[in-house]
């Protein structure tokens, strides 16, 4: 029986990292893009074989995609020109991907606040850190029309082994300044997804029809009061909590601030009927206290 390849990018970033792992575990060979030497070290560490090059390398990203089986797309590039630079790095990909399976990554952020528990039908209203994502996704999977393969996975809040946007935003300055932030009165929910269990849905979406879009979320959808203070735990400042309005969080943290303030509860109900995805990580306030 012929060894599955599978062609990453971002895979020494954080859900790279488990996402290889989670490939190297099925027996698939892994090639991952990586524009550095730590990157490279880092892939290669995990098993993968890495290919030097930049999300701006579409000649090497087309070759690496028409060599592989199937593409997961996880890398950013967030200098300037971010809308830009994916867009073209997705064409690249998918020209060469062919009718093979090409994996790309947006996010739940798109749909802004729902209303109560949504799925992936739900009205997007994306906040302007994220804006750029929609006509992106529209036309990677526009190109099911031309026989290509398309699938778009779009993970929750991603936590788990001290990192993610929680550990940067919220634990690293509440350990500085000993109060954790919390943006409004902590009412605002998010839709939550450990590390690993993301990694494992990036693999089933290999597998997944062409066109599928799935939010990559375990249904923990917990107000940010309790997720506060939990990760005041991991600060080493329990209980401490420093309420801040939203201009007060856009001054500390910039645009995502807008993003962290959205009311998001979202069901994983599609993935798990159609791809048989079945989250096993599923206390998140436990975790994060941890650190």
């Amino acid at each position: 029986m012929r060894t599955l390849k599978v062609f990453i990018t971002g895979g020494s970033g954080y859900i790279g990292r488990s996402t290889i792992a989670a490939l190297i575990r099925r027996g698939i060979e892994v090639t991952a893009l990586a524009r550095s030497e730590p990157s490279a070290r880092t892939v290669s560490d995990l098993g993968a074989t890495p290919l030097a090059g930049a999300l701006t390398d579409t000649d090497v990203l087309r070759e690496a995609a028409d060599r592989a089986d199937g593409v997961i797309h996880l890398g950013v590039d967030y200098s300037e020109g971010t809308a830009d630079v994916d867009r073209a790095a997705a064409e690249a990909m998918l020209d060469g991907a062919g009718s093979r399976p090409y994996v790309h990554t947006g996010g739940v952020w798109v749909y802004g606040d729902t209303d109560g528990v949504v799925d992936e039908d739900a009205p997007l209203s994306p906040p302007g850190i994220t804006a750029w994502r929609l006509d992106n996704e529209k036309q990677v999977l526009a190109r099911t029309t031309a026989g290509a393969h398309p699938v778009v996975v779009m993970p929750g809040l991603v936590y788990g082994y001290s990192g993610g946007l929680a550990q940067s935003f919220f634990v690293e300055p509440g350990r500085a300044a000993g109060a954790v932030p919390c943006l409004g009165d902590g009412s605002a929910r998010w839709a939550l997804v450990h590390v690993d269990d993301i990694a494992e849905l990036y693999v089933l979406a290999l597998s997944a029809p062409a066109g599928a879009v799935y939010a990559g979320v375990s249904g923990q959808n917990l107000p940010l009061a309790d997720i506060a203070l939990a990760l005041s735990h991991a600060a080493g400042c329990p209980g401490r909590i420093d309420s801040l309005s939203l201009d007060e969080a856009l001054q500390q943290m910039g645009p995502i601030a807008e993003a962290f303030a959205l009311d998001q509860q979202f069901t994983g109900a599609r993935a798990r009927r159609e791809l048989g995805w079945t989250p096993t990580r599923l206390d998140a306030l436990a975790e994060l206290s941890r650190g």
